[in-house]
């Protein structure tokens, strides 16, 4: 791999991982990490109580342009995917199903962004 693709792909896992410890720290379980599906990747999935999350992590050099980054092309990928989670978990089906959105950036603490876009992925 390029070193800058290098530097991208593991300052992404670094700000999952945050995620991760954010989420874990608010009571959730982690329930996956880095889900691939032919439609597309779900960052975290957690799940508290009877509240299920897919979060999507966004790490740009500030959490304003981190903001900006979710297109509502995206949000629909986002959807789908986890649709397709769902599908191969049916123990969690009837659970609230969420979708939230972590902001990060380098000397930042993350941002949660709770339910940050409406679960059809409009």
């Amino acid at each position: 791999m390029q070193h800058a693709r290098v530097k991208a792909y593991r300052s992404g896992v670094f700000a999952e991982t945050l995620a991760a410890l954010l989420f874990r720290l608010k009571g959730y379980a982690i329930v996956a990490r880095r889900y691939k599906t032919p439609v597309g990747e779900i960052d975290l999935v957690a799940l508290k109580g009877r509240r299920l999350v897919f979060v999507e992590v966004k790490r740009r050099k500030t959490t304003g342009d981190a903001a900006w980054t979710l297109p509502a092309k995206q949000r629909r990928r986002i959807v789908r995917a986890a649709q397709y989670w769902l599908s191969s978990h049916p123990d969690f089906a009837g659970h609230d199903i969420a979708f939230d959105v972590v902001l990060t950036a380098p000397l930042a603490w993350p941002r949660v962004i709770a339910d940050a876009f409406p679960v059809d992925g409009q």
